[in-house]
């Protein structure tokens, strides 16, 4: 194993935090660099005296003037738009999937055709290019159909339907470009499914997977499921769902056809495979989508529920010599508390103080992951619609949802949204 890594994580979020966080806990890690980063990514040293900084500027000049070691590329666009080949093409190791293998998240009716033709187990859909053959598509569902923006919508591309008519309305503002511009120049109409979302993530070489422990999202604003959708307001790991048997089915039925059905089709896939998984009433586990990146906030909580060195797992995987025993699940669970700006998920206000970080910081088993923050002279403001990500450990659920909800307890700031029912479907009930 090579010691002294220097990495530079592409990236600002809680996702990128996170893992620059986690990646300097490895013993094969030195130095992480952030590009751009955040208020909690800036110049200084990690805990163990490593090196943290940001950077700002282009990913390929600073991997070449920094002379890094490994490239981790944090966000879905700069994947989807080749930066890994562009990367690689100068002789820079890069985790992550090609241009062609983003595919699956860049186009969902890319990924669906996939599915389908590798005999994944997925919804029943139909694919509209234009307002014209709407009606037809949809008199082919008996329910009304969720309905999916074709492209990258920043995890905002989907519309649940309650009728045939929000369905109709949704689809054509979607072809319209009234809603997501050129991502939804097409429009896949799927079954919807009944049953438990969960994510379940793969770091990935080509050929060989290793999988982390499974994870679930709260997506709406608030408590209850209620309001709209967002990028994610928290998420607890393991998810209990997930017992041995189903983990196994989709270990099987999900990631090795998957894994195989790419390298057949010339794109084999290098870097984080994410599946969003709908877990069925019986059992049946049914994928809903491919994302080709670790989940924000699922890499808040799955970075605090595995152990080994993370550093030499992406270095392996971007090599294509990953060694699926170098992580494991720690048997500690987690639960992160997402802190929303006011106006989110609409129009976030920027620039508003925020206290009581080191505060919080300080909770047994606490780690604090900036997102949406910047630095204003001596102090923290707001700089986006999820602020922080405050993320709790601890030997039970139980315990890491206390020490996470005491932790949100110590910080503020004006408009400040955060959901207290977080984990609490698997607790038993609401719990804050």
């Amino acid at each position: 194993m090579q010691h002294g890594r220097k990495l530079l994580v592409v990236g600002s979020g809680g996702r990128e935090h996170a893992l620059a966080d986690r990646l300097l806990a490895s013993a094969s890690v030195a130095e992480v660099i952030v590009n751009p980063g955040n208020a909690g990514t800036a110049a200084g040293h990690a805990p163990n005296g490593k090196t943290l900084r940001n950077l700002a500027g282009s990913p390929l000049d600073i991997a070449r003037a920094e002379r890094v070691d490994l490239v981790v590329v944090g966000p879905e666009a700069p994947l989807c738009a080749g930066l890994v080949d562009e990367l690689e093409r100068q002789g820079i190791r890069t985790f992550g999937p090609s241009r062609a293998a983003a595919e699956l998240e860049g186009s969902k009716a890319f990924m669906k055709d996939f599915a389908e033709r590798h005999r994944l187990p997925t919804a029943r859909h139909r694919l509209v290019r234009q307002a014209s053959e709407l009606e037809a598509a949809l008199a082919t569902f008996s329910d009304p159909p969720v309905v999916k923006a074709d492209g990258l919508c920043a995890g905002k591309g989907v519309v649940v339907a309650a009728t045939f008519d929000e369905a109709q309305r949704a689809a054509k503002a979607m072809l319209s470009g009234e809603l997501f511009g050129e991502a939804g120049a097409k429009v896949v109409l799927e079954q919807r499914i009944v049953g438990t979302e969960v994510s379940v993530h793969a770091i990935c070489d080509g050929k060989r997977f290793l999988l982390l422990p499974p994870a679930q999202d709260h997506k709406r604003i608030g408590d209850g499921d209620s309001g709209p959708n967002t990028g994610g307001m928290g998420t607890y790991a393991p998810a209990p769902l997930v017992t041995a048997e189903l983990g196994a089915r989709i270990r099987r039925e999900i990631f090795e056809p998957a894994l195989a059905g790419m390298a057949a089709d010339g794109v084999p896939f290098r870097g984080t495979l994410f599946a969003g998984l709908m877990i069925a009433p019986d059992g049946e586990p049914m994928l809903l989508e491919f994302n080709v990146r670790f989940g924000d906030p699922e890499t808040q909580v799955m970075m605090n529920a595995i152990e080994g060195d993370l550093g030499e797992a992406l270095d392996a995987a971007a090599r294509g010599e990953l060694d699926p025993g170098v992580l494991s699940a720690s048997g500690q669970h987690a639960v992160c508390v997402v802190l929303a700006a006011a106006g989110y998920p609409g129009t976030p206000r920027a620039g508003d103080a925020i206290s009581g970080l080191e505060q919080a910081a300080a909770v047994e088993g606490v780690r604090v992951y900036h997102a949406g923050t910047r630095l204003d002279g001596g102090r923290t403001v707001t700089a986006g619609g999820r602020v922080i990500g405050v993320t709790g450990r601890g030997p039970t659920l139980t315990e890491a949802h206390a020490r996470a909800y005491a932790a949100v307890e110590r910080i503020a700031f004006s408009g400040m949204q955060f959901r207290r029912d977080i984990a609490a479907r698997a607790l038993g009930g609401s719990r804050a």
